[in-house]
């Protein structure tokens, strides 16, 4: 195990110095271990204290928050539907994605938290209302992240096989909206789809929202070397859509996460610092400046580039995308670690006492 680096100290308000060592994990994302290291050292930033941080989302969505809260209080599933109703899904597609993802991860945690009896709003919605498209995407990406936490289970293509039916009838209900297709890709990337099955479902969803954010990171993880491509494959891929962006576009972001997909083959240190992280944060950071500011990716990309921008101790930057997505933290990376609070929390940590050792304040 080799450590890309060490947190000597971190300062609390009370002076406490820990000095938790890094060890590598899953997709060759390193986190700084225990809860000791996972606070803001310096409360005058103004940061969200770590027991107060949202891992559901990675960005404000009050109205989406409201239909959660509500969802998981008292079982109604209304105020999603409404809100889904309202989010178009022609001018809004990526809003509207975003939305169906949040919904079906909040009913995918209530029941990973009461097996049997949580989230029984989404299927209460499904069966009351099963001509609503937007509780449809919402069951189909449902299935889609309960089959994804354990690929190794038996009933891992049942479940696959049943988002797809529904990602047919979500589409049936609501022919223009992309979101059905995009749910679809990850159950072709589930089932082990070809190549020439993939792109023909990827030109459907191009067809329909070609510049789509969201749909292309989950088009990413089918290219990637975790599932059915290369290296090399994502890279391609997210070079030519970062290529092709039109203004305003999040895409030339994606080699960013290309990269972070493929993390094992770079771990030193020099690496960080090398061409290739070089040009993928850069790529990022203009896309996060040419954004618009309400862009719903927006904040995934923000966590991203905090994340890279701590590890080549770019800190005065990273402090300005922490700054800007503070208190919502439902994004990669952290939320691929066992403890998105500590790992987020710790990073920030991170980019406060790299700032602080510059002389800023």
């Amino acid at each position: 195990m080799e450590y890309l680096f060490i947190l000597f100290a971190v300062v609390v308000i009370c002076g406490v110095l820990v000095a938790p060592a890094l060890r590598r994990r899953r997709a060759g994302q390193d986190v700084l271990q225990g809860h000791e290291a996972a606070v803001d050292p310096a409360g005058a930033y103004g940061f969200v204290p770590a027991e107060q941080l949202d891992v559901r989302l990675p960005g404000p969505d009050p109205q989406l928050l409201a239909a959660v809260e509500e969802a998981r209080r008292t079982q109604d599933w209304k105020p999603a539907a409404e809100l889904l109703a309202r989010t178009d899904a022609t001018s809004e597609p990526e809003l509207r994605w975003q939305r169906v993802q949040t919904l079906a991860g909040a009913a995918a945690r209530e029941l990973a938290e009461t097996p049997g009896t949580g989230g029984i709003w989404l299927r209460h919605w499904r069966v009351v209302a099963p001509k609503d498209a937007g509780g449809a995407a919402v069951q189909a990406e449902f299935l889609v992240q309960q089959a994804m936490r354990d690929p190794s289970s038996q009933d891992f293509r049942m479940i696959l096989e049943e988002a797809r039916t529904v990602c047919g009838d979500a589409a049936l209900l609501a022919p223009g909206d992309p979101v059905p297709y995009i749910v679809q890709l990850g159950v072709a990337r589930g089932l082990g789809a070809s190549e020439a099955e993939f792109q023909s479902l990827w030109e459907t969803v191009v067809s329909r929202a070609p510049h789509h954010m969201g749909a292309h990171l989950a088009a990413l993880r089918y290219w990637s070397a975790k599932w059915h491509g290369s290296r090399e494959q994502a890279e391609t891929f997210a070079r030519r859509a970062a290529a092709s962006a039109p203004a305003g576009s999040l895409l030339p972001a994606l080699p960013l996460f290309a990269v972070h997909d493929h993390l094992p083959d770079m771990l030193s240190r020099e690496a960080f610092r090398g061409a290739v992280v070089s040009e993928a944060v850069e790529g990022a950071l203009f896309a996060v400046a040419d954004a618009p500011a309400d862009h719903p990716v927006l904040p995934h990309v923000r966590h991203l580039l905090a994340w890279f921008l701590v590890r080549t101790e770019r800190y005065g930057e990273a402090m300005e995308q922490l700054r800007a997505v503070d208190g919502h933290i439902g994004a990669v990376p952290w939320s691929y670690e066992a403890d998105p609070v500590a790992a987020y929390a710790t990073y920030r940590a991170l980019a406060v006492a790299g700032w602080e050792r510059s002389g800023r304040s």
